[in-house]
């Protein structure tokens, strides 16, 4: 998995690849493979000083990389640690790096205080995040950018959105505490749990009591706050969680829309254990000749692409995959899915435009540039919610069509 994120690919892409996997063997892979990726250059470091020349075989080059992961953070059991990735060395390249990996990580144990003095001279790897990254980060926000990146390269917590038309909050509380389980509201239908559990322990998951997602993420709905009997649009749903969230709330006409074949099955599977009504359809929100039926919407939902800046903490892939000149496109794609939808919202309408970026070119300049385009537009309420402990980072504008 962590070769595959460096050659390109998305690490839910590179998940797929232990879905026959046994349980524990899966999510031992999965710490791993995370704990290494959000650790952006800090092992590339650590390997240009202890590595001769670039190693040939991407996959050795990864497995060092998780070892030395592991090492930093199981400091108490060397040994086992280099044994066990010397063994799994054995296994690839016919076992042709087993010297080689044996080795660089006996080395850095022998230099270990030495690398770790370097490596805070060097921003990339001191910082765990890439060098343009920063920079962006050092101009937008001078004196918060250190702890938005600190937020970025921690282990976020696991958060739930309680199902409100099939249990109430203190009622899930109450059953969690029956199974040994103790969480903390922080927000209106969120709780986060002391301790990380998988999701078949939660009480009612498979039943649609309750569900996985962030409490930065559920505000989306409740600055949106329909209303039953509206005609709602959710315009890039997957893999929907917001649209679920919508269809909790409030009896409402919900279209779901999805340019992704592959995402929208989420969003219907989503939809289908918690037991809700809502109408999903692939297209390009776009496009709305080939989609929309003239009639107009009361609210819209427009969750854009964006760079995923401010949810890093749970897809540390984004520091390998993402490019400065990425946000480029997606500001070019955010401004044609605003033009292209506002003329669906009815006169006294709501369109909510959210990102999960921290990039001000994708948040407040791209409003301001709209209300500049579309003077029957007012901006409402502005929510700019920098990644924290109990939250990530999500930028929220609430825009109204005049009568």
């Amino acid at each position: 998995m962590i070769a595959e994120v460096r050659a390109g690919q998305s690490l839910t892409q590179a998940l797929s690849g232990l879905s026959t996997a046994p349980s524990a063997a899966r999510a031992g892979a999965q710490d791993v493979a995370y704990g290494t990726l959000r650790r952006y250059a800090c092992g590339e470091f650590i390997l240009r000083h202890l590595l001769e020349k670039a190693l040939p075989h991407p996959a050795v080059e990864a497995l060092l990389l998780g070892a030395l992961y592991r090492l930093q953070t199981r400091p108490e059991s060397p040994h086992v640690v280099v044994d066990q990735a010397v063994a799994a060395a054995g296994e690839l390249a016919g076992g042709a790096f087993r010297g080689l990996v044996n080795g660089v990580l006996r080395n850095y144990l022998r230099q270990r205080e030495t690398l770790h003095v370097a490596i805070a001279d060097d921003d990339e790897a001191a910082h765990q995040h890439p060098r343009w990254w920063l920079g962006r980060l050092r101009r937008a926000y001078p004196d918060r950018w250190q702890e938005i990146v600190a937020v970025g390269n921690s282990q976020p917590p696991m958060t739930l959105r309680v199902n409100r038309r099939r249990i109430a909050l203190a009622d899930y509380v109450a059953r969690l505490q029956n199974v040994g389980l103790s969480a903390r509201q922080v927000g209106r239908d969120a709780l986060i749990l002391d301790k990380a559990v998988p999701v078949d322990s939660l009480p009612g998951f498979a039943d649609g009591l309750v569900s996985i997602q962030d409490a930065g993420a559920q505000r989306a709905v409740e600055v949106l706050d329909p209303t039953a009997g509206q005609r709602v649009l959710d315009a890039c749903a997957a893999p929907g969680g917001k649209t679920c969230h919508l269809l909790e709330t409030a009896d409402i006409d919900l279209l779901a829309l999805e340019s992704d074949a592959s995402r929208t099955r989420l969003i219907a599977q989503n939809v289908r254990r918690l037991g809700l009504p809502a109408m999903v359809r692939v297209a390009d929100c776009r496009a709305t000749d080939q989609w929309w039926d003239g009639l107009p919407f009361d609210a819209i939902l427009a969750d854009v692409p964006c760079s995923a800046s401010g949810v890093v903490r749970r897809h540390p892939d984004i520091k390998y995959l993402r490019r400065e000149s990425d946000l480029r496109g997606f500001a070019r794609l955010q401004t044609e899915i605003l033009d292209a939808l506002w003329p669906l919202v009815k006169p006294g309408g709501k369109l909510l435009y959210a990102t999960c970026s921290v990039f001000p070119e994708e948040n407040g300049a791209q409003i301001d540039a709209f209300l500049f385009r579309q003077p029957a537009a007012r901006r409402l309420t502005e929510e700019r919610l920098l990644p924290q402990e109990e939250h990530d980072g999500f930028f929220y504008a609430l825009l109204q069509k005049a009568v």
